[in-house]
């Protein structure tokens, strides 16, 4: 549970800041998207933190503990393929150490989230998810 309430929190919320206030993020609860589309999941589980071009420059980054990562430069960062496996495992696992490259060990694990939102065949549809996340994410990529 309290992994739930941290992941809608850190990707989910939306930042409230001014110049005179540190930023804070409101909770708020996961929504169903369509599974099927990768770009508006990102849109909204994603953009948040990451920024709408997804390179780590959302309204939500500059309340983060470790800044958010340009996704986009993923495979130049892994001699020009991109990391997929590496990419939906972290979706579906999580991160177990905070590396600055890649974000802090709070970022969300997406498999409990997606299965929270119950559907009939909820387990194939959260790796479905995850899937078209991380190809939409791959499409993204940089030259």
């Amino acid at each position: 549970m309290r992994n739930l309430i941290l992941a809608t929190a850190i990707l989910l919320g939306l930042v409230a800041a001014s110049a005179a206030q540190q930023p804070t993020i409101n909770l708020v609860s996961i929504k169903r998207s369509s599974w099927a589309s990768g770009q508006q999941m990102y849109r909204e589980y994603c953009a948040a933190c990451h920024g709408e071009n997804a390179k780590g420059n959302g309204p939500a980054a500059t309340a983060c503990v470790v800044k958010p990562p340009d996704l986009t430069v993923l495979a130049k960062r892994n001699e020009g393929k991109f990391p997929y496996d590496y990419f939906y495992s972290v979706l579906q696992f999580g991160r177990t150490m905070p590396t600055p490259a890649h974000g802090s060990a709070d970022m969300p694990i997406w498999l409990p989230l997606f299965l929270s939102l119950g559907n009939a065949d909820q387990e194939a549809i959260a790796q479905q998810r995850m899937h078209n996340l991380a190809h939409y994410i791959s499409s993204l990529q940089t030259k």
